[in-house]
């Protein structure tokens, strides 16, 4: 979050009556933005989205939404949230869509990461700070190891809502509605907690909003300045292999920092003092996420703000459906989660229907496979987007095809999320395209959840320190792990490139 306000940016929070919610007012209410808009805006004609409206996706068939009891209590909390001010800016979302570009063409790479979901009962300044702690470490290996700016988006402050591959759970007989994250409902297996209530809509829109407060005062108040580089250490890592390894970088980026101080560099400068950092969560709820859009004055364009990045979902991707649609008029950047199920000329059409005007930066691809279904999947889909002219910034998600249930528990182990990783740059590199991030469900907590890497976690330790509410989770020891073998791939790839060049 680069916190530069722009002059006479503005969101209107304005939005028409939606089906079944009276339409709000239209009064404007001004909100100063983030970063420097854009200097010439791309009619709505162009993109393919002059006609739509925050409501369209109301138009088209709909799955994976909540069946609440009382229609009209979900009226009245999406009233108080459309009364709030939004999360995010629009300017803020320009700038990272130009990073996003960037890293389309290698000038630039991704890293994606936080919970699987977020849950009230584990909210606490610590565990933000932890886990912005964590990306900031992992960003510096990356940098350092890779040669290139890392993009920081974190899953966090409105990472809520979960796909359920069954609207229902039975346990010892019982059947009770799914647990679709703590926006809808509960995790505890009882008739209250598993029925879905509206005002939880609220509660998450007022956590995010706290963590996005706390958020910016670490991007903007020096704690993520350079020169605490050496201060970013997790306490529990101290004595881990990863943890001096990263302390060895942090040593190294200090001395750089002394040299270059003696030089003549000005520490007050805000590349030492600053940093970007960017939310994004799926794009799932979309009574919330409706709630959130706003029309940003300075271009006239619908935002999407509940999240600088907005996905779509596996489970959700359908081209003619409800989540597709609403993507397709938010000016956000935004991506879509692949598997192996994926077509070619399918992709394509889907690039072209939420990416008409062929912006960089604007989509990225969030590949999920496994390591074997990747090798034989993913060529295809690439050569299929490069003949058709389609620019989009290739991410890889190691987690979700690599899920498995052992001694009761969910888990994902390391090796093959390592090798899924090592299958996306191997893809990239024989194809001559760019590997552009990766995106992983990770915590800054000592948890016990994968299976393997240098936390050397066995089956055995999974009901040691298993807190997940839903997917397993990479620990801060795995993630280091993880940022070191990228940033091995990524300085590799820098050196073949510049040995081509040579």
């Amino acid at each position: 979050m680069k916190l530069q306000t722009s002059q006479g940016q503005a969101l209107r929070t304005s939005r028409p009556a939606v089906r079944g919610l009276p339409a709000l007012s239209r009064r404007p209410v001004r909100v100063s933005a983030i970063a420097a808009p854009e200097k010439q805006s791309t009619p709505a004609s162009l993109n393919g989205t002059s006609n739509w409206q925050p409501t369209s996706w109301r138009s088209k068939p709909v799955v994976q939404q909540p069946e609440y009891l009382d229609k009209q209590e979900v009226v009245k909390a999406c009233e108080e949230i459309a009364r709030m001010p939004p999360l995010i800016f629009a300017g803020e979302c320009r700038t990272l869509q130009s990073r996003l570009a960037k890293a389309s063409t290698g000038d630039a790479f991704v890293l994606f990461g936080g919970d699987c979901a977020e849950a009230f009962s584990q909210f606490s300044a610590n565990r933000i700070r932890d886990l912005y702690r964590l990306l900031l470490q992992m960003s510096i290996v990356l940098a350092f190891g890779g040669g290139v700016p890392i993009v920081k988006l974190g899953r966090i402050a409105g990472q809520f809502a979960k796909p359920r591959s069954a609207s229902t759970e039975t346990i010892g007989g019982v059947t009770l509605p799914a647990y679709r994250g703590d926006i809808i409902n509960g995790p505890e297996f009882t008739e209250e907690a598993r029925r879905c209530d509206p005002w939880r809509l609220v509660r998450a829109y007022n956590q995010s909003a706290a963590t996005l407060n706390l958020l910016r005062g670490f991007s903007y108040g020096g704690y993520a300045g350079l020169s605490r580089v050496s201060q970013w250490e997790l306490e529990f890592m101290k004595n881990t292999p990863e943890g001096h390894a990263y302390m060895d970088i942090a040593k190294r980026v200090d001395e750089a920092i002394q040299f270059m101080i003696a030089c003549g560099m000005d520490t007050n400068m805000p590349f030492m003092r600053e940093t970007e950092f960017y939310t994004c969560h799926e794009c799932l709820l979309l009574d919330y996420e409706e709630a959130l859009t706003r029309l940003d004055s300075t271009t006239d364009k619908w935002y999407g703000c509940s999240a600088h990045f907005l996905w779509c979902g596996e489970r959700t991707r359908q081209l003619d459906h409800a989540h597709v649609e609403f993507l397709r008029g938010v000016n956000n950047p935004i991506g879509v989660k692949v598997s192996d199920k994926m077509d070619p000329n399918d992709i394509v059409s889907l690039i072209a229907s939420v990416n008409p005007s062929n912006t960089p930066g604007r989509l990225s691809i969030i590949v999920r496979m496994g390591a074997k279904a990747l090798r034989a999947k993913l060529p295809a889909l690439i050569e299929a987007v490069q003949r058709s002219g389609q620019v989009v910034t290739w991410v890889c998600d190691p987690m979700h095809g690599n899920t498995e249930t052992v001694s009761g528990f969910k888990t994902r182990r390391y090796e093959n999320i390592r090798s899924e990783i090592e299958a996306f740059f191997d893809v990239h590199e024989k194809m001559g395209t760019v590997p552009g991030g990766v995106h992983l469900e990770m915590t800054g907590d000592n948890v016990t959840e994968c299976i393997g890497g240098g936390a050397s976690i066995s089956e055995d330790d999974l009901n040691s320190r298993y807190h997940t509410h839903c997917d397993p989770r990479l620990n801060a020891e795995q993630s280091l792990e993880i940022a070191f073998y990228v940033a091995q791939r990524l300085r590799q790839r820098r050196e073949n490139l510049a040995a081509k060049t040579a």
